[in-house]
């Protein structure tokens, strides 16, 4: 018995990286899952390959109209909508705020911010109207803390995300429709390549590069995995989570939780070593 048994689940971002693992896993889990992306080739395949639990729907989320075709064409095949996965994203323009390009800006923040409000404003009336919901937001530690993604931008509009998911959930939880986020830490996926220009399957290719450069960036010995993210949604997706609303589940192996031991330890020696020889 699956944890989503039954369940109908839509998850935004699907044809790669974190989305297309927790597509993978939902239906694993029991759920029938419609995914959406803006590759519509990748989308077909990727449906072809699971199976009849999959059903892809071409979707841009920063266009209004796509979205509320999205979820509109889900609710009316399967009359109900248990769980929405904002989790489409990219990157955005990087350097200093002196030189930031601003319509890649605001580009960004269209897919970031944008289509998470989106999915938000167009799922909110059914799942109201059925009693029942729950809606998870992907952000990310870049969210909480500066200096932890090489796009200021990024780390706003994750930001505004986890702002959103609080006040969002503040509304919706008295209609028993649940909003929570998840914050990613350094995770293995095409988006490091994508944000230093790779484009399409050539970005999704790095994910194996990234996971060895990221493995020491945590106290756990190891990169995060799209599977690591999935398996947070999941659980927020399933019926276990009926009691938690506008919280933000950090799945980052510790990177966020302070100084990292060993590093730290190192300092405190050399730092003893200095006020050795300083008074000598």
């Amino acid at each position: 018995m699956g944890q989503l048994d039954g369940k109908i689940a839509i998850i935004t971002g699907g044809t790669s990286g974190i989305g297309l693992r927790s597509v993978e896993i939902f239906i694993e889990e029991g759920a029938e899952v419609v995914f959406a992306g803006r590759r519509a080739e990748e989308g077909k395949q990727i449906a072809q390959r699971l199976g009849d639990k999959a059903h892809f729907i071409q979707t841009d989320v920063s266009v209004e109209a796509d979205v509320q075709n999205l979820i509109n064409r889900t609710y009316e095949k399967f009359g109900r909508i248990d769980a929405l996965f904002n989790n489409a994203g990219g990157p955005a323009p990087v350097g200093s705020i002196e030189s930031v390009d601003y319509a890649g800006t605001m580009k960004a923040m269209e897919v970031l911010f944008g289509g998470v409000v989106l999915g938000i404003k167009h799922v909110a009336p059914i799942m109201k109207k059925q009693g029942f919901g729950s809606i998870i937001n992907n952000a990310s530690i870049a969210g909480h803390l500066a200096g932890y993604s090489t796009s200021m931008i990024y780390s706003s509009a994750k930001a505004a995300v986890l702002q959103l998911t609080r006040s969002a959930a503040m509304e919706l939880g008295e209609s028993n429709v649940r909003v929570n986020s998840i914050s990613p830490g350094a995770t293995a996926t095409g988006i490091f390549g994508k944000a230093l220009g790779l484009q399409g399957e050539e970005a999704d290719k790095t994910a194996d590069v990234a996971a060895k450069v990221l493995g020491g960036a945590q106290p756990i010995p190891r990169a995060g995995l799209p599977e690591d993210i999935a398996r947070a949604a999941v659980y927020f997706a399933s019926d276990h989570s009926s009691f938690v609303n506008a919280a933000d589940l950090v799945v980052d192996g510790g990177m966020i939780g302070g100084r990292h031991w060993t590093p730290h330890q190192q300092s405190v020696q050399a730092l003893g070593t200095a006020f050795k020889a300083g008074l000598e």
